[in-house]
């Protein structure tokens, strides 16, 4: 009797030990495939960076990763609620309190300038502007100034921002703007007919869109902004396990939860290693005159065309169109 107990724990411990093994060289093999982490000691004191969206997810931690390396960080965003609470937490973990949270909703054209207004009494420079926020495959909906929600906030609220402080950005040269874009700019295309989508609207093909505009407002802008010391680039953070998923009820559901999740956690990045792509564009040395680029997990690639991009015409035509 005994001897089959002792057996029992044997094969129990064996079991708990095998398991606790797979779990560590899963979680390894999990955070290898997330990319590389941006390690470099790159300090960014005194640096005054703007990210959009950075009461959460991407935009949270690369709020983090900046102060953690000194830099002043404006958190722009609409709920002051969940700024608050993310500041507080960030000040608290880095123990840098140049921390500030304003608001600025990208669905309304006016918070933007009013925004834009109160950071620059309250700025005599800008260093890097990270266009991060966003919001995806949402129900039909509008901005307050009647522009389909996605392509509101994910572009034209980011484009009238960018452009508000373009002066700022000149005048701090050498300066840095980033655009969070999305391997789904491959699906994109600008529908020049029904832009809005006031006539049909799908929800993937309206994120695809917005996503796709902007890579044309990267590559436009960075040609106009040559020689001014103000570099653009995009950048493709990966697949990540943000509240942007929140619209997808397939990814939200019980089957999902069950059955979905388990299978492809392992490829999803955690939003620490989403925003690894965006720090890297942010601070990295070697690429301080780099501009017009898309970066996809620190590598970069020359923007690739979406279907009808392929002339400077449609690059002017949706710059001077949003």
């Amino acid at each position: 009797r005994f001897q089959n107990e002792d057996d029992d724990f044997l094969m129990m411990n064996m079991c708990v030990r095998n398991f606790l093994v797979i779990k560590l060289i899963t979680y390894f093999l999990w955070d290898y495939t997330g990319g590389k982490v941006f390690d470099r000691n790159v300090r960014a004191d005194d640096k005054i960076v703007v990210v959009t969206g950075a009461n959460t997810g991407i935009g949270k931690q690369t709020a983090f990763e900046l102060a953690k390396r000194g830099a002043h960080v404006i958190m722009a965003c609409r709920d002051m609620k969940k700024c608050e609470a993310a500041r507080e937490e960030i000040v608290m973990d880095t123990r840098n309190k140049y921390i500030y949270c304003r608001v600025c909703d990208l669905a309304s054209l006016e918070s933007i300038r009013e925004f834009v207004d109160r950071f620059n009494k309250e700025h005599k420079r800008l260093d890097v502007l990270i266009n991060n926020a966003g919001v995806m495959r949402c129900p039909h909906t509008k901005t307050k100034e009647g522009i389909e929600l996605q392509l509101g906030v994910n572009h034209m609220g980011h484009f009238l921002l960018t452009n508000l402080l373009l002066d700022k950005l000149k005048s701090s040269a050498p300066s840095r703007i980033i655009n969070v874009s999305s391997v789904a700019h491959h699906r994109g295309h600008i529908n020049k007919d029904d832009l809005n989508s006031e006539s049909y609207y799908d929800e993937a093909a309206a994120y695809s869109q917005s996503k796709l505009a902007n890579l044309l407002f990267t590559k436009e802008l960075a040609k106009r902004l040559q020689g001014t010391g103000v570099t653009v680039n995009a950048v493709h953070p990966g697949i990540v396990d943000t509240e942007i998923i929140r619209h997808m009820s397939f990814f939200n559901s019980t089957f999902s939860a069950i059955f979905l999740k388990p299978l492809v956690w392992m490829f999803v990045k955690s939003p620490r290693q989403g925003a690894q792509t965006t720090v890297y564009a942010a601070l990295e040395e070697s690429i301080k005159n780099v501009t017009g680029k898309y970066f996809v997990t620190t590598s970069t690639n020359i923007i690739k065309s979406g279907p009808f991009t392929e002339n400077d015409k449609d690059w002017s035509w949706v710059y001077l169109t949003l």
